[in-house]
């Protein structure tokens, strides 16, 4: 299946593992790799400039095929800067943007001859990003998980493809062959796929996470703003039910106030995903899970050369 993503990236399959908070690692982008597909993982994984430069060494080094590093370019990432330049200096084969402009991101790795591939989730973006020099666009649609959208890939797809000269990569709606095969057949270059690898034997998190990605289904996934100021979706839990996915009155004041909403909603986004690592890695009452509504193609632990054999074979 040649597009301009395998062709860009030199993959047998159009499909990016796409790059998620606490879950992808190495182990996952090199199964990627080996599964002839890629894998992206987001900087914020890393604690330290230097465990970043280690995990792109590692995954340079098993020569498993190439690899991107996700970046939040907005303001509420202190670290984007570092991030970016060691993305530049070690040469990461992408960059993904997400949660802000990534002007400053594209002329840097232009430089560095890395591509770059931009976040949008409507057309206004997409053609914003083009003329900054974007290599291609993720469109994020209202099925993605983590920070979705608000078109159908039925809406977006054919609307970016139409008006824009970049390769549009879908996020969101594909969790097995037939929903690849759709996806692509409106004119999609390729895909980004998240929720279902996070059930894999090499994800790092929690068998709880695990388990509830298995249990759960797409109706049991939310919107909340409470993560990040942004909506973001999460599993339906008993806990998130209890404290609701909708910011209170004060919290919504501190986020329009033009004095303090960049520090409100930088503290919003640290307090959220601290409560997403909590619940990612130990046992708590307090399950803030992040996860998108194709969750429900899910039924069991594999690894994730199986998830990739899902979405590409017919059997």
């Amino acid at each position: 299946m040649e597009t301009a993503l395998t062709k860009m990236l030199g993959i047998k399959y159009p499909i990016i593992m796409a790059p998620m908070f606490l879950v992808s690692n190495v182990a996952m982008v090199k199964a990627a790799g080996k599964s002839e597909i890629t894998g992206a993982i987001p900087a914020l994984n890393y604690r330290t400039t230097d465990a970043l430069k280690g995990a792109i060494k590692q995954l340079k080094d098993s020569n498993t095929g190439p690899f991107g590093i996700n970046l939040i370019v907005n303001k509420s990432n202190f670290k984007f800067k570092e991030q970016l330049d060691v993305c530049c200096e070690m040469k990461v084969d992408y960059i993904i943007t997400s949660l802000g402009s990534p002007e400053e991101t594209i002329r840097k790795a232009k430089v560095a001859g890395v591509k770059v591939f931009c976040d949008v989730t409507d057309l206004h973006f997409a053609k914003k990003v083009e003329a900054l020099g974007a290599d291609a666009v993720i469109a994020v649609n209202n099925q993605a998980g983590g920070h979705a959208g608000k078109l159908s890939p039925e809406e977006l797809i054919p609307l970016l493809t139409k008006n824009c000269s970049l390769p549009v990569i879908s996020a969101g709606a594909v969790g097995d062959k037939a929903s690849f095969d759709k996806i692509m057949a409106l004119g999609a270059a390729g895909v980004s796929v998240g929720s279902i690898f996070i059930a894999t034997i090499e994800a790092p998190v929690s068998e709880e996470y695990k388990q509830a990605i298995i249990d759960y289904g797409a109706n049991d996934i939310v919107m909340t703003t409470k993560l990040s100021g942004t909506p973001c979706t999460v599993i339906n839990t008993p806990y998130v039910k209890e404290v609701g996915t909708k910011q209170n009155w004060i919290e919504r004041i501190f986020s329009k106030n033009k004095q303090l909403k960049k520090w409100f909603k930088a503290l919003t986004f640290i307090r959220g995903m601290k409560s997403l690592q909590n619940a990612a890695f130990s046992t708590t009452y307090k399950t803030v899970w992040c996860a998108g509504p194709t969750i429900q193609y899910v039924h069991s632990i594999r690894p994730v050369k199986e998830v990739v054999s899902q979405l590409t074979s017919d059997k």
